[in-house]
């Protein structure tokens, strides 16, 4: 089971690399904007539509990415201090409350608004170029998929944790270099208001 774990968490790790590259593809879309506007005083007529789309695809695709490697932003003030059971009692319950009728939402109205786009071949107004937008409002049900993927993955493990006491193994990625010595500061401070 942890295996099949893992390389859900690899796909995941995969799919938000892979879209990762867009951030090299809008700085060089960007840096051109600036230099055919500033320089050559012939500004484009795609750029600024290159720069949100890219931008919205990275967005919405480093979601799976981030749940996978634990990434999310938590308010874990009490959270942390609970035992490993209970952390994983209640990230089943926000799951299951709140994580999968959202995404589960974002699947079902980013079909149909994608759909939509599709039928109607809608293109951009915001410039001159009016570029397509159909392919661009496809990664939002594309990104609910993986989301509700890696979704499912975390609640076997919390059902897997709340089981067996510990959490499964997890596919180690990109981690904070100074996490570490965080972590060590953390304790520190904490050790200090004790006293």
């Amino acid at each position: 089971m942890e295996r099949v774990f893992v390389r859900i968490d690899r796909l995941s790790i995969w799919v938000g690399k892979l879209f990762a590259w867009a951030v090299v593809i809008m700085t060089f879309a960007i840096c051109y904007e600036v230099f055919m506007r500033y320089v050559i005083g012939r500004p484009t007529t795609w750029a600024y539509d290159a720069g949100y789309m890219l931008y919205g695809a990275i967005f919405i695709m480093a979601g799976a990415y981030a749940l996978a490697t634990q990434a999310h932003v938590r308010g874990d003030v009490l959270y942390r201090l609970f035992p490993t059971r209970m952390k994983a009692s209640v990230d089943l319950v926000l799951y299951v409350l709140f994580f999968f009728p959202g995404i589960i939402a974002l699947l079902y109205a980013g079909y149909f608004y994608a759909e939509r786009s599709w039928i109607i071949g809608e293109r951009s107004s915001a410039s001159p170029a009016g570029p397509p937008l159909y392919h661009f409002k496809s990664l939002i049900p594309l990104a609910a998929f993986f989301l509700i993927l890696q979704g499912l993955v975390e609640t076997a493990r919390c059902i897997f944790c709340i089981v067996k006491g510990y959490w499964p193994e997890r596919y180690d990625d990109v981690k904070e270099v100074d996490l570490e010595a965080a972590k060590a500061y953390v304790g520190k401070v904490e050790t200090q208001e004790i006293r």
